[in-house]
């Protein structure tokens, strides 16, 4: 009779026990190094834990029960001042109209970055193949480097203003994008770019007509994803001068008692907005990708 499970050739066949005895040993391995790992983590934890502690302006576990004073004092004042809510709105509507701005015109041009850094860095779709290194590093660099330390910069050379926070957030945009970009890009299917090849397209013109058409969905996907983020980052770095409503919560902020009240107002609208934006953006990203209503 033919031994359907290890063929029809004749001869030893695997011992079951012994596969057995394999896997619990696979499995023992899998947990002793994954022992060793959590006690590595515990003991860097706690390594770096006391070093802070150390290196800290006073004791951490003293100052536990202070955490809430500050942000009770803050909601203290605001609910005594509770009617001057609704005018403090819309006295920093511009400015957070502003940050939006920012944001929205940071994203576009780093996304329009992205779209070519990730087309040049992508394998098999490259323009210059050698460069593709090259290309990569140059996003690895761009996301390695945070907006705030770009803003700080710019500031000594192009003065305070939106200007720099614009630059900065599209720096760190496209290359966040444009690796997220790349990721998507080496899924397509390359057929209609040989296709296009073949007729004697360029390559602008395969990747406009052969792959955007593919990708398209996924990168206004992540690329309204990414306006979210710089929402908070454009309002994080008015916090230096860049303007915006983050500006406008540094300076209620630093006038302390008796600005508590426009504080909480600022938070309040940016949380609300943030909130918009972040439903809107999801509907359409679940619509681009899956092409229904979420």
């Amino acid at each position: 009779m033919v031994d359907v499970a290890f063929g029809p050739e004749k001869g030893q066949r695997p011992n079951l026990a012994d596969t057995r005895e394999g896997y619990l040993d696979m499995v023992r391995r899998k947990r002793m190094y994954g022992g060793i790992l959590l006690v590595f983590f515990i003991a860097l934890m706690a390594s770096g834990w006391m070093v802070s502690e150390d290196r800290n302006a006073g004791d951490f576990w003293p100052g536990v029960p202070q955490v809430f004073d500050f942000p009770a004092e803050v909601l203290s004042e605001a609910w005594t001042d509770r009617a001057n809510l609704p005018g403090l709105l819309w006295d920093h509507t511009p400015a957070l109209i502003e940050t939006i701005n920012i944001a929205a015109v940071a994203t576009l041009i780093g996304a329009i970055a992205a779209m070519a850094l990730s087309l040049l860095a992508t394998r098999g779709l490259a323009r210059w193949p050698r460069l593709i290194p090259v290309f990569r590093r140059t996003m690895d660099a761009l996301r390695a480097i945070p907006e705030i330390v770009i803003a700080l910069v710019l500031i000594y050379i192009l003065g305070g203003g939106p200007v720099p926070a614009v630059i900065a957030i599209a720096l760190h945009t496209g290359g966040a994008l444009g690796k997220l970009f790349s990721e998507v890009a080496e899924n397509a299917d390359t057929k209609p770019v040989e296709g296009l090849a073949s007729v004697g397209a360029t390559w602008s013109q395969r990747m406009w007509l052969g792959v955007i058409p593919q990708v398209a969905p996924n990168w206004l996907s992540y690329a309204l994803l990414r306006f979210e983020i710089n929402v908070r980052a454009s309002a994080i770095l008015g916090f230096v001068g860049e303007g915006g409503i983050g500006a406008d919560l540094k300076v209620a902020m630093q006038w302390g008692q008796g600005r508590y009240d426009e504080v909480v107002a600022i938070f309040l609208l940016l949380f609300l907005t943030i909130v918009v934006i972040d439903q809107v953006s999801d509907h359409y990203r679940h619509k681009l990708v899956r092409g229904t209503n979420p």
